[in-house]
């Protein structure tokens, strides 16, 4: 498998990301980067994005979950950010995402994990969680889903599909600013660009939405079947932190709602002025959710 990876001086300049950078090899050759702050000994915020961003989402979530005396954790896949990035489309998949972040959480030996998860980090983080129970303590998800090709995708999808196969310059850094209600700084723009010198770094970006399992027959969705089954017996605390102004995911948290048995009794929120990248738009009020959530289970 032939892969890149984005010089480090293409970061030298991030507006906001102070933290170190670590690696660790997830198979395939290939490194994938994490941030990683706060005492090592301390209960895991795992903090898992989605397309086309990267862990600089999560920048204004960090330093407030480490301040509360927790460890956040936040990697980025294969194909986005720091990590290394696979030059054909046809070398992503679900099933290659599911083991790179596997081999991610088994390597570091990651244990008493809470997850929080949005986008594609929910795709992937959903099936973590049921797949690898006894590492995880608790799961928040936030604009995402876990689609099992039951229920049909707005236009939109569709039209975003189209899109990130068919453009000939991807703008990735537009793209997220498209997905917010607040306007993003030119900086900050440029911040999700950074991981991208050119076209070649971008099959990952390009990839995702046609790996959203849309159809009953996709092995992918029959997979999902099985993790709605065991999400469905899910009993550990399960948080919902959806935003008002996401076009594809709103009111998604109602699946979760009534299906997850550790969702009674949650303190769900609708997050008011935030968008689908709603960690950009609130970040540092929704990481005082997860704080508080969190607080109230490891107490």
């Amino acid at each position: 498998m032939q892969f890149l990876q984005t010089p480090e001086d293409r970061f030298s300049t991030l507006t906001d990301f102070p933290f170190d950078p670590h690696y660790v090899e997830v198979g395939d050759g290939m490194r994938m980067h994490f941030v990683d702050e706060g005492p090592s000994e301390a209960p895991i915020v795992l903090l898992l994005h989605g397309e086309p961003s990267w862990s600089y989402l999560y920048r204004k979530m960090i330093p407030v979950i480490t301040a509360a005396g927790f460890r956040a954790i936040a990697p980025d896949l294969i194909g986005f950010g720091k990590s290394d990035k696979p030059t054909n489309i046809s070398d992503y998949s679900y099933a290659k995402h599911m083991e790179w972040m596997s081999a991610f959480i088994q390597s570091l030996d990651l244990k008493a994990m809470h997850l929080f998860c949005q986008d594609w980090g929910g795709l992937l983080g959903l099936r973590l969680l049921v797949n690898l129970p006894e590492r995880f303590d608790s799961a928040i998800a936030a604009n995402t889903a876990l689609p099992a090709g039951k229920v049909a995708f707005p236009p939109a999808f569709q039209q975003w599909k189209d899109f990130a196969h068919s453009v000939p310059e991807l703008p990735v850094g537009k793209i997220i600013d498209m997905g917010t209600t607040t306007e993003l700084s030119p900086d900050v723009v440029a911040g999700y660009d950074a991981p991208y010198p050119d076209e070649s770094y971008k099959a990952g970006a390009r990839a995702f939405p046609a790996l959203v399992p849309m159809a009953a027959d996709d092995p992918e969705s029959l997979l999902n079947v099985k993790a709605w089954q065991k999400l469905q017996q899910w009993n550990k605390p399960f948080l919902t932190l959806f935003s008002d102004s996401d076009p594809i995911m709103k009111g998604g948290e109602k699946y979760f709602q009534s299906l997850i048995p550790g969702a009674n009794g949650q303190a769900h929120t609708i997050i008011e002025n935030a968008g689908h990248f709603l960690q950009e738009d609130q970040g540092e009020a929704i990481a005082e959710k997860v704080v508080t959530f969190v607080q109230s289970i490891v107490k």
